[in-house]
């Protein structure tokens, strides 16, 4: 997509066959120049209203090296994810980064590889 407008959209990844429960995501938004401030006013909101959603372990936003943020994500299961996805928050979100974006949210859904101690070793 070439133009901020239509960049609003999403990526989305599916899971794969392997996607374990609980899941973790990660989604990477690309404000368009002299949108930081605006998408984080967007993402305010939205992050209220999915931490009170079924399933929702955590989502939480951080600021990347090359100005992007990144969020991660962590859900009970695969279907409450996909709820989420479908839900209300998701809907507004999507509405309110219309024009603040550059590129599509890139969504990925993770398959852990635990390694080491198993408290530490998977998120």
């Amino acid at each position: 997509m070439s133009d901020a407008t239509s960049a609003s959209s999403v990526a989305h990844v599916t899971a794969p066959s392997n996607a374990p429960d609980p899941i973790v995501v990660t989604a990477i938004f690309h404000p368009a120049e002299g949108s930081r401030e605006a998408v984080l006013a967007a993402l305010e909101p939205a992050i209220a209203a999915v931490h009170q959603e079924p399933g929702c372990l955590l989502y939480a936003i951080h600021d990347a090296p090359d100005g992007s943020i990144v969020m991660i994500e962590k859900w009970e299961s695969v279907a409450l994810l996909d709820a989420h996805g479908k839900g209300d928050a998701v809907a507004a979100l999507n509405v309110s980064l219309k024009g603040l974006v550059a590129a599509p949210t890139e969504v990925a859904r993770l398959v852990p590889l635990p390694t080491g101690d198993t408290s530490k070793g998977a998120l």
